[in-house]
């Protein structure tokens, strides 16, 4: 297997290095032909790698930075200010052809400008689109796309959006011919805004595309389809609402629980039971956005992703390195009229 360089945003997160590099390690346990370029603090990144083995430390090599960009911080400031921290530093890397993919749990905004500033973007590609993958009643993955960084667009980015996806899905995620469909108020073809009816033309001529019409909000968890597409205002309110469903209920369930003595009792056996099916269910554990339309893989981790889950992020990078997904991408793209 071909040797795979990656390079990791050591900063990034509410956790920093304490998440990140032990994440790292694993990772690197578990994928012998894996290098990683850990950017960051120097101090801090030697001292938790202190106890590793010699054979995991010969694939990291520490890329100091200065500073870290603040998860608050406006993307133009990031852009023209912090030129020397690990966020843009670990991009550098894969600008360079020195890293293929590059994994941040930093400031979303912020890595949306630096990757399209530092990569730009691929032909025919107007803007990235951050996509993610969902659960299903199926327990097969549901990829949705765009989920915040393009909170307004025309038709074509959404053909552009569904390509993309669609180019995802078969290739990282095995799934031959992915069912597309559009997020809308109805599924009735003279439902919805000017937009979604333009776009569903636009989805619906293109040969390339297993396009299946309009699908609702209350099917994205489903397993109907396989890629849905939106503008990132759209998604983002979508998967943001959700994630706030399974925490009310998560915490009805525990207040109910703990209302009597005999709730008590019968929380005992059957609430394990249900709390494990709803974080299974709730989409923040499925860690590991990816900027699609870049030359180069991107990787948004949740910034208060824990170790295992920024393991995902780690490993999301490494399969669709291994698949090829950006020349998977081009080609897909290479096809718009």
């Amino acid at each position: 297997m071909p040797n795979l360089t990656i390079a990791l945003d050591a900063m990034g997160g509410d956790f920093g290095p304490h998440v990140t590099i032990p994440a790292a390690i694993n990772i690197l346990k578990k994928y012998k032909h894996l290098s990683i370029y850990l950017v960051g603090n120097e101090a801090e990144i030697t001292s938790l790698l202190q106890n590793t083995s010699t054979s995991i430390k010969s694939r990291c090599t520490i890329i100091p930075s200065l500073d870290d960009i603040p998860m608050d911080l406006a993307p133009a400031l990031a852009l023209r200010n912090f030129k020397q921290s690990s966020m843009r530093m670990a991009l550098n890397l894969v600008r360079d052809d020195k890293a293929q993919a590059c994994v941040s749990a930093g400031n979303t905004g912020a890595l949306m400008v630096l990757s399209r500033h530092l990569l730009k973007v691929l032909p025919f590609v107007d803007r990235p689109a951050l996509v993610s993958t969902l659960p299903s009643v199926t327990k097969e993955p549901v990829y949705m796309l765009d989920l915040g960084v393009n909170v307004s667009c025309d038709a074509d980015a959404l053909l552009q959006f569904a390509l993309m996806g669609s180019a995802l899905a078969e290739h990282v995620g095995n799934i031959p011919s992915p069912r597309i469909a559009l997020l809308n108020v109805g599924q009735e073809d003279i439902k919805g805004n000017d937009l979604v009816k333009h776009a569903a033309q636009l989805l619906s001529e293109h040969q390339n595309l297993n396009y299946i019409g309009f699908i609702e909000g209350n099917d994205i968890f489903s397993g109907k389809v396989d890629v849905i597409v939106c503008d990132g205002f759209t998604g983002n309110v979508a998967l943001k609402t959700s994630e706030g469903v399974v925490d009310l209920v998560i915490s009805q369930l525990t207040s109910v629980s703990n209302s009597n003595i005999f709730t008590k009792l019968l929380s005992l056996l059957v609430k394990p039971l249900i709390m494990n099916s709803l974080r299974r269910l709730k989409p923040d554990q499925y860690n590991g956005a990816t900027l699609l339309g870049l030359p180069g893989i991107v990787i948004k981790s949740h910034g208060n992703a824990e170790q295992v889950a920024f393991e995902f992020a780690i490993e999301q990078a490494v399969k669709e390195v291994e698949s090829g997904l950006v020349d998977k991408i081009s080609a897909s793209l290479d096809v718009i009229d």
